[in-house]
């Protein structure tokens, strides 16, 4: 959806400014030269942004962003002016806590300060969906939200399974009951039936007290399992046991105990080879996936980058009580380029480090640190040598596909496509 912004402006290079912005951006631009002519406008309909020069003299540019949040409350507004009329409104513009953008700029300084005050960044759950995976997940989400199944979010370690999780139960009717999470992989596997169920007091060596576990914690409300499938085979048949009956016994206890609760369950592995290895009960796979959600990584989801490294950079800089900053189109540039192997979670590590690093206002290309959280390896020399057979080809792709496994047949031949007996024909055939 385009943007809709709306420019108060007198001066004429300035107006030619935003022009040349949008037209490139293909955002709706309406211009005014007066603050009576944009009131009219808004009365009528809203935009995504209101942009004001403090030159405007029929009344205050304050009062004009007073009245535009009044008729529109969720309008962005962003006021432009000189350093020196900047300094004269500070305390208003402080005490408000409007946005400003100081004379003179480029279109680089617009065009992000439009992309971060305009764009929407957060939408149902606190969830940031602009790329159209995204969006249909989160479309699901809320249908999700409104029932009691239980759902299964897969994805890739970073990629935010436990901020959709977080989502459903605050959209769903349990909302105002406990939230509960238990990271399976964090805890040993001698305490996690304790900490699932709980245990009466003598029940165990080192039991001095009765300890309430998780199901119990999250009766009525919403229990998330984060990495499930980390859980030990021994303990899996009783964690079933209570799904199907939604009741237990604390570890040493007699009573059954039954709760009503939710059930959330994460894993970032492939659940099908996990069962296939016998390392995971196949039915309690399936109790625990009646909905599933899978989340794409980061670099299959490019139009979310640049909303979220704006929240976390908008979010950080209030946390740290730091003044805004701003990305150059340079800067997102570069954040778009990278592979992001660790997904959100690296996306956000990255623009932290940079928060502390960085002390000006605009990030730029190299403010962004990524050889810390990602290696950049040296592309490998490239040879003359072109092998000219079918044969010749087979070979030199064998030998490459062998010394990127360490030498490991059994890896290679996996990556090949072919059995470990045909790689061994072939070896001996190419004397390798």
């Amino acid at each position: 959806m385009k943007q809709q912004i709306l420019l108060v402006e007198e001066e004429e290079s300035i107006s030619h400014l935003f022009h040349s912005v949008t037209r490139k951006k293909d955002w709706n631009l309406k211009i005014v030269s007066s603050a009576l002519q944009a009131v009219e406008i808004l009365k009528q309909k809203t935009c995504d942004l209101l942009v004001c020069s403090l030159a405007s003299s029929e009344f205050s540019s304050i009062d004009l962003m007073h009245l535009a949040k009044q008729l529109h409350p969720s309008l962005c507004c962003l006021l432009i002016g000189s350093e020196e009329q900047i300094d004269k409104s500070s305390s208003a513009i402080r005490l408000h806590g409007f946005s400003y953008l100081t004379k003179p700029f480029t279109e680089e300084m617009i065009e992000g300060w439009i992309e971060q005050l305009a764009t929407p960044s957060l939408e149902q759950g606190g969830v940031i969906a602009k790329s159209p995976l995204m969006k249909h997940i989160l479309s699901n989400v809320t249908k999700i939200a409104q029932s009691n199944a239980s759902v299964f979010i897969s994805g890739e370690s970073g990629t935010g399974k436990e901020v959709i999780a977080n989502a459903i139960h605050q959209l769903s009717l349990r909302s105002n009951k406990p939230f509960i999470r238990v990271n399976c992989a964090a805890i040993p596997q001698t305490l996690l039936e304790s900490e699932f169920f709980g245990h009466e007091k003598g029940s165990f060596t080192g039991a001095f007290q009765k300890r309430i576990g998780r199901f119990e914690l999250a009766d009525l409300g919403t229990l998330l399992l984060d990495e499930i499938s980390e859980i030990s085979l021994e303990l899996q048949p009783k964690l079933l046991r209570a799904i199907q009956e939604q009741e237990f016994e604390r570890l040493g206890g007699v009573k059954p105990i039954q709760v009503d609760v939710r059930l959330i369950s994460t894993s970032n592995r492939n659940m099908k080879e996990t069962i296939e290895q016998k390392l995971f009960r196949e039915d309690l796979y399936y109790r625990l996936n009646v909905v599933p959600i899978h989340l794409p990584p980061l670099r299959d989801r490019q139009e979310d980058i640049i909303p979220l490294a704006q929240y976390f950079l908008e979010k950080l800089c209030k946390e740290n009580g730091k003044e805004k900053k701003i990305l150059s189109s340079s800067a997102e540039d570069k954040l778009l380029s990278y592979s992001w192997p660790g997904n959100v979670r690296e996306l956000a590590n990255i623009i932290e480090r940079t928060l502390v690093m960085h002390s000006g206002e605009w990030i730029q290309p190299e403010d962004l640190w990524f050889e810390l959280s990602c290696p950049i390896f040296p592309k490998p020399k490239e040879t003359s040598y072109l092998p000219g057979t079918l044969a010749e080809v087979e070979k030199a792709h064998i030998l490459a596909t062998l010394q990127s496994k360490n030498n490991n047949k059994t890896q290679a031949a996996k990556t090949l496509g072919i059995s470990i007996r045909t790689l061994r024909n072939k070896l001996k055939q190419y004397q390798i």
